[in-house]
């Protein structure tokens, strides 16, 4: 990779990242496009990179623009020679999170001999632990095992690269997991990621089953369902309007962990959770906050 273009975007912006062989795709050579979040202390500034094989052209710049409503397009020439893609992943730092370690290819070595580890490509940051609501899901989870809690049928819905699944598998290994998202390239990555952490995919017990799907609307997700175990970490919006959905498909009793919201945003997600018969087990702490609720019984 010989060039790179820079545009600051927001957290929205970079969760929505399409794929670069879509954006590109009279391209023979797409660029590798990476999300990240250099100041935990700015939660909603994010940054996207974009690797070039070659200069890239005025047409390129626009698509990136689109991107990024509120950015204009820095480039850079990059010094040959040098993998600037795997130099950026090496730049994301393990998350420890309760009992788990997230790590890229990079820190493979570096994986504790007492933690439950997964390898998340960087090149997929959002998702892989990074971001304070990733890795304050993992914690959650962590707690619920540790508490005692035992699920048997689980659903992770906006899956994104697949990883709070794959950890809800490894606390409980005998139940059978969903997961879903509405963009069926973060299925692909999620179907990748499981090959590489080793989680089988299926129907039965410690699988994981995969489905593109908006929201609850989907025939697996209905036959699955009631769960005793539903995980959403997505935004603060469209847990407000999937609400009902989110309660109808619940077991009596079941836990739900909830993510991706600020915590001036919590109160509006937890009265919408509140009105289905929801209650609050755990309000969480920080700017960005995981609620963990419990169901109807």
């Amino acid at each position: 990779m010989s060039w790179r273009v820079t545009l600051a975007c927001t957290r929205a912006e970079a969760e929505a990242l399409p794929d670069a062989n879509d954006l590109f795709a009279d391209s023979e050579t797409p660029p590798v496009i990476v999300a990240d979040e250099p100041d935990p202390d700015k939660p909603d500034e994010w940054l996207l990179h974009a690797y070039f094989d070659e200069q890239p052209s005025w047409d390129d710049l626009k698509i990136l623009e689109s991107l990024a409503a509120d950015s204009d397009p820095q480039l850079e020439r990059l010094e040959d020679g040098v993998d600037w893609v795997t130099i950026s992943q090496a730049g994301l730092e393990p998350i420890r999170a309760g009992r788990f370690f997230v790590h890229t290819p990079t820190h493979f070595k570096d994986r504790p001999a007492d933690a439950i580890s997964f390898e998340i490509d960087a090149g997929l940051a959002f998702g892989t632990g990074q971001h304070a609501t990733t890795a304050g899901c993992l914690a959650a989870l962590d707690r619920l095992e540790q508490s005692g809690k035992r699920f048997a049928n689980v659903a992770d819905i906006g899956t994104g690269t697949g990883l709070l699944a794959f950890a809800a598998l490894a606390l409980w290994p005998e139940a059978r997991a969903i997961a879903t998202d509405i963009d069926p390239i973060s299925i692909d990555v999620t179907e990748d990621n499981a090959r590489i952490n080793g989680i089988a995919i299926g129907h039965g017990e410690g699988q994981l089953l995969l489905a593109v799907a908006d929201g609850m609307d989907h025939p697996m997700l209905a036959t699955r369902a009631p769960f005793d175990l539903l995980i959403a970490n997505i935004l603060a919006g469209p847990l407000i309007e999937l609400a009902p959905g989110f309660a109808a498909s619940l077991a009596p009793g079941a836990t739900v962990v909830l993510a991706g919201l600020l915590d001036t945003q919590a109160d509006a997600v937890l009265a919408a959770y509140e009105a289905q018969g929801c209650s609050v087990v755990e309000r969480g702490a920080g700017e960005w906050c995981v609620l963990v609720l419990e169901g109807r019984t």
